[in-house]
């Protein structure tokens, strides 16, 4: 590969300005173009989309823009218009771009050099490298821009720890790494060409559309002559890019989400514990269908919840030599009855998610009826389909056969229409798994006839196109198919791999096939902050290690108490060994009986935790902030949250806005130091509660030693004057016509845990009384994005602290927007102080219908007082309701 092997770098320059187009017609063109005066001339061009996105290309006759971009230009719109402008500089080559938010000037005395600055600013917050910023290599290219030294680097989809990725080099693709190193390995699972540079006075980002292999050197690489830089390295085509400009890490990445797309909604369940193992579906005796119901069963008879389950590919196993994994088969003696056994699992409040991988060994049953369709690639050497080593059987186990080209008819049809059977069955999710396309050979061709091709485009080679590119072809298929067969339903593909347009269609993600051990576990923190970053907002990991030993009973618990803190909460494991490489062992949530009322316990706060999870999801969707966030987000005038501790992101992170969750990393370490960062709202900054025992009030702005045995939690600090919505221990349904299929119970009581501040910090303050505000929004958990609107409810709740301390007031307003509303919405809500606080909740009005009743304490021993609550309708756009940010003051 001619730009990650070898080095062919040529800068072109020499370059005469060529257009330069602006209007005040709010979409016209807003752009400059340079044309060098090579023989094969490269043409740079530099467009204002919106006031903080710009895009720039770089191309010419043999090295086009990206055939298959994982983004469509947006269609520009400019809150104004100023003139294009020619500023001083050498030969008069300076143009200036300004928007309501930034200004660029590109200047091109040798090759072209942009420089990014938020309005008012002196300093850039992006530059290109001079004579080097846009180089040719090969058939390639390298985009070499300055390095921002100590400062934060984030995003490319899933990196290894720590979260900020300065410093260090990276290989853009996707690898199948199976028991990898947190710490280490690298590529893993993801192709997002995203790299965000946040520092305190700013934030940039740095987004690449192609699907074509690539690197990225984030200050690893120093030269003499040029110093520290950052480079990007494509290997094949030409440069499209899209440069995002924000005063904080939120603005970069809503303003990615309007480029690339926005995370689709995630149906509800998947907010509860997902369970799994390769070994049951992989067994004989008993049959892997009454294996898998019965560890259903068992977790009812432990009082252990559970919502979904993800069956392995060990139910497409053949019944006869080879016993290879045959996708979108079915082993009959494992499943005599496939669509009995999903209805088995669905009486008992589970769902189902089935793995397939797009590939087909050479003894599926038919895999020369596809060979012959032309449903994979071609391999030009010998003018038939390509053949590759694929995984088989078990560990280490793998035969002949070939990939899938998702751009063929006969390829995106032939998995389209299975994926409906699927459905048809009973299977409810599309589990997406060994699809990160590692083909072998750049000069495999794609047949390229479900994807638009450019005019006069004739290459087909799978390294100019993008491995990546059949990605997101299959995500698009699975989806589709489930759109299709259940138009009424919240699709749902979980994927292992992802493109920035991979999500467009697949709503979750994990970290693939990680590996027991404590630093792993400490390290899964820091890829799933980058993943949401990304855009993979709704991640989480298989929980306790998917490949290794299996974990200590104090190391399980330990896990599963950092779990449930997370967006998605699943184990599953494939625990091979030299005994058995085929089945492996699992990991049970009852596997270490001294554990199991602890794992219980956190499980079951996992399900309290669904009102406030789901409400964080929904936000995801509509505004992209990852429900997972860095210590530092919202934070960035806290000058401790930039300190390498912090920007590391493997030991702590925000789960929403009231929770901050750290782990404990170490075999018989009893306690935590956690960083509480300073709220940039000083007025409203009351400090944390430690939600555990000895529940006490901490200061923000410093380290505290957090008490934390395994035997109670993991520190859990919540912030004074926030809340959080919580349901019941168990699995819920808000739909009526869902009670007999999946026999759950209705989801008919809600709770708000309040965090007021202690009454003494007002008088330190000298104020009489503070009020706080929270919002969170909920609809039925399974709508699809066309009709969530209308089902949208948006939950307000105001509290009062007085000075006085012997009260707290308080009042519950529900916003409809439609004809649904919650089912716990007549019962009223009922607000949870935080353990030993004995105030007395009354209403914050006199007026009729606003009724305070107390309650019984709950089994944590805290006050319970039960809210009346206002319910309204929503006056104008429904979508307003999810716009309004949680939060208090």
């Amino acid at each position: 590969m001619p730009t990650m092997l070898h080095q062919h770098e040529y800068v072109p320059h020499q370059y005469e300005l060529v257009g330069e187009e602006t209007s005040n017609v709010p979409h016209a063109p807003f752009s400059i173009t340079l044309k060098s005066a090579d023989s094969a001339p490269f043409v740079f061009q530099f467009e204002a989309i919106r006031d903080n996105i710009f895009r720039a290309t770089f191309t010419s006759t043999f090295h086009p823009i990206p055939p298959y971009p994982s983004a469509q230009r947006p269609e520009t719109k400019l809150t104004k218009r100023l003139p294009i402008e020619t500023a001083e500089g050498p030969q008069g080559r300076t143009k200036v771009v300004r928007t309501a938010v930034a200004r660029a000037s590109i200047e091109w005395s040798h090759s072209p050099v942009v420089r990014l600055y938020r309005h008012g600013a002196t300093e850039p917050v992006y530059q290109d490298l001079a004579f080097r910023s846009y180089a040719v290599d090969g058939m390639g290219i390298a985009h070499y821009s300055s390095y921002n030294k100590d400062s934060l680097y984030v995003g490319l989809g899933e990196k290894a720890a720590p979260m900020n990725l300065g410093g260090r080099g990276f290989v853009v693709a996707a690898s199948d790494t199976f028991g990898y190193d947190s710490y280490h390995t690298d590529p893993l699972y993801k192709h997002i060409p995203l790299l965000i540079n946040a520092t305190p006075s700013g934030c940039v980002g740095v987004f690449s559309t192609s699907h074509s292999r690539a690197t990225w050197s984030v200050g690893s690489e120093i030269d003499g002559l040029w110093g520290k830089f950052k480079v990007y390295r494509q290997a094949y085509g030409g440069l499209e890019q899209y440069l995002i400009i924000g005063a904080t890490l939120q603005d970069v990445v809503h303003s990615y989400a309007t480029i690339v797309g926005f995370p689709l909604l995630v149906p509800r369940y998947m907010m509860g514990y997902i369970g799994g193992g390769m070994k049951y579906s992989m067994q004989d005796v008993p049959k892997a269908a009454d294996a898998i119901v019965g560890f259903i069963d068992k977790c009812r008879e432990n009082d252990i919840p559970i919502s979904a389950f993800q069956m392995s590919s060990g139910y497409t196993v053949a019944e006869t030599e080879p016993k290879t994994r045959n996708v979108f088969t079915w082993n009959r003696r494992r499943f005599p009855a496939p669509m009995d056994f999903a209805n088995r699992c669905h009486k008992r409040g589970v769902r189902l998610l089935a793995n397939i991988k797009p590939y087909v060994l050479s003894s599926h049953p038919q895999y020369y009826l596809l060979a012959k369709a032309g449903a994979f690639f071609k391999d030009p050497s010998t003018g038939s389909h390509a053949v590759a080593r694929l995984w088989s059987a078990g560990g280490g186990e793998s035969g002949e056969g070939s990939h899938i080209d998702f751009s063929s008819t006969a390829g995106f049809n032939w998995w389209y229409m299975n994926c409906r059977e699927l459905k048809r069955i009973g299977i409810d999710a599309m589990w997406n798994d060994n699809n990160e396309f590692t083909i072998p050979n750049d000069e495999w061709e794609c047949a390229l006839e479900v994807v638009q091709v450019p005019t006069g485009e004739r290459r087909r080679d799978i390294g100019y196109w993008g491995r990546a590119m059949h990605t997101e072809l299959m995500a698009k298929s699975s989806h589709d198919a489930c759109v299709k067969e259940a138009p009424e339903e919240r699709p749902l593909v979980l994927t292992r791999s992802a493109t920035p347009g991979t999500m467009r269609y697949a709503s979750c993600s994990w970290g693939g096939d990680n590996v027991t051990s404590w630093e792993g576990m400490r390290g899964g923190n820091a890829l799933a902050l980058n993943a949401g970053i990304s855009l993979l907002q709704c991640y989480g990991h298989d929980i306790g290690g998917f490949e290794g030993p299996q974990p200590t009973a104090e190391h399980l618990v330990r896990w599963i108490q950092l779990g449930v803190h997370s967006p998605r909460f699943a184990i599953n494991c494939y625990k091979t060994s030299p005994d058995d490489n085929l089945v492996g062992e699992v990991i049970e949530p009852w596997m270490h009986p001294s554990a199991t009322p602890l794992i219980r316990t956190a499980i079951k706060r996992r399900y309290e935790l669904i009102p406030y999870l789901y409400s964080l999801s929904l936000k995801s969707h509509s505004e992209a902030i990852p429900p997972q966030r860095w210590t530092g987000w919202g934070f960035e005038v806290d000058l401790m949250v930039w300190s390498k501790e912090i920007m590391a992101g493997d030991t702590q992170y925000w789960l929403g806005d009231t929770l901050l969750v750290a782990g404990v990393y170490k075999p018989g370490k009893t306690s935590m130091d956690v960083y509480l960062p300073k709220s940039p709202d000083h007025d409203y900054d009351f400090g944390y509660l430690n939600t555990n025992e000895p529940f006490q009030h901490l200061v923000s702005g410093e380290w505290h030693n957090v008490v934390s045995t395994w035997q109670t939690s993991i520190p859990i600090l919540a912030r004074c004057g926030f809340a959080i919505p919580v349901g019941k221990s168990q699995p819920t349904t808000c739909h009526e016509d869902e009670r007999e299929k999946f026999g759950m119970v209705m989801d008919d009581w809600r709770g708000v845990e309040i965090f007021p501040p202690p009454a003494s910090l007002l008088v330190t303050d000298g104020r009489s009384m503070v009020s706080f505000e929270y919002y969170w929004v909920e609809d039925n958990g399974t709508s699809t994005d066309e009709d969530t609107n209308a089902l949208l409810c948006h939950i307000n709740v105001k509290y009062a602290v007085w000075q006085d301390g012997g009260t707290i007031g308080t009042s519950v307003v529900v916003v409809t927007s439609g004809d649904w509303e919650p089912p716990w919405v007549q019962n009223g809500v009922d607000i949870i102080l935080p353990v030993g606080d004995t105030r007395e909740i009354v209403s914050l009005t006199s007026d009729e219908g606003w009724r305070v009743t107390k309650g019984n304490d709950d089994a944590k021993g805290r006050k319970v007082w039960n809210v009346a609550v206002n319910l309204k309708s929503l006056d104008g756009d429904p979508g307003n309701a999810m716009s309004v940010d949680s939060g208090s003051g």
